[in-house]
């Protein structure tokens, strides 16, 4: 039983990861935790306070990562990088979970749904779809993760939500697009209920929340005393070419994890995809985030 009890997590000491971890162990679950030998002790600390068994690994390598995962019932991936990381770090994990028998396996796919998202729109995921290419011809069974966008963006004075400037942006007249939100919270407890099912099917699509622009125009007025305003920002068309022109103007920002054109590419993902049907309802037992909790 302790066998198919054992879930291993690449990425623990990230925050998502390190949530996760302790979503796992609130569960019930047995939980190994991949980690560098040169992760933050302070972290690592923190996952051997909660209960989480540490495997460190030196190279991150096919052999130690085998190793790791002997025993477990899934491994989830929650590492977060660029090409290094995304593809060729989590195609080592892949590729040491199917050489140790493990049966299932939950990728770093932790966002929007990039299925629905062309090529070239959005840096990260492009890197997500190309590990994916590889995730759908290997020996495993995998379950994607879509939770739309984190919620704590709401905080962060983008354009979508500018609390400084009191504005609210939208492109295209997309004024009742409903954008889907997730906690980081939410997510971990989904993904920990996911981790633990074997039924899983290959995606599921999860939202804390769904508004629109509308929708934080009502809410600005309600819980930031001040009517917000909305401001057009121009066509999808012309939102696309223009990150298209930042990106190749700004060719350091290849080597970032979030360079300015990456973050307007996100916005861009916002008011291009959403999810039609959502999975919360799988496991009936958590307990979703409020909107009015995370402006």
């Amino acid at each position: 039983m302790k066998m198919k009890n054992l879930i291993v997590v690449a990425g623990a000491t990230g925050n998502l990861g390190g949530r996760i971890c302790k979503e796992l162990i609130r569960a019930g679950a047995q939980v190994k935790a991949i980690v560098r030998s040169n992760s933050e002790k302070e972290k690592v600390d923190s996952l051997i306070s909660m209960g989480v068994e540490i495997a460190i690994v030196t190279h991150f390598n096919k052999e130690e990562l085998t190793a790791a995962c002997k025993g477990a019932g899934c491994v989830v991936s929650a590492v977060t990088g660029l090409r290094d990381v995304i593809v060729d770090a989590q195609l080592e994990l892949l590729h040491a979970a199917i050489a140790a028998g493990v049966p299932r396996f939950i990728p770093s796919d932790f966002s929007s749904d990039f299925t629905g998202v062309p090529h070239g729109e959005n840096r990260n995921f492009d890197l997500r779809k190309e590990f994916q290419a590889h995730l759908n011809t290997s020996f495993i069974k995998a379950t994607s993760i879509f939770n739309g966008c984190f919620a704590d963006i709401l905080r962060y004075n983008t354009p979508l939500f500018n609390v400084q400037n009191q504005t609210i942006a939208y492109y295209d007249n997309k004024t009742d697009w409903k954008i889907d939100f997730t906690t980081m919270d939410d997510t971990a407890a989904f993904t920990a209920k996911a981790a633990l099912d074997p039924a899983t099917p290959r995606f599921l699509r999860i939202a804390s929340f769904s508004v629109s622009p509308n929708d934080l125009v009502t809410l600005s007025e309600r819980y930031k005393a001040q009517k917000f305003k909305l401001v057009d920002m121009g066509s999808m068309e012309g939102f696309s070419a223009y990150n298209k022109i930042q990106r190749a103007q700004n060719p350091l920002g290849e080597q970032e994890l979030y360079p300015r054109w990456q973050q307007a590419q996100y916005m861009y993902s916002m008011f291009l995809v959403h999810n039609e049907e959502i999975d919360n309802g799988r496991y009936p037992e958590l307990a979703w985030s409020k909107v009015e909790d995370n402006i």
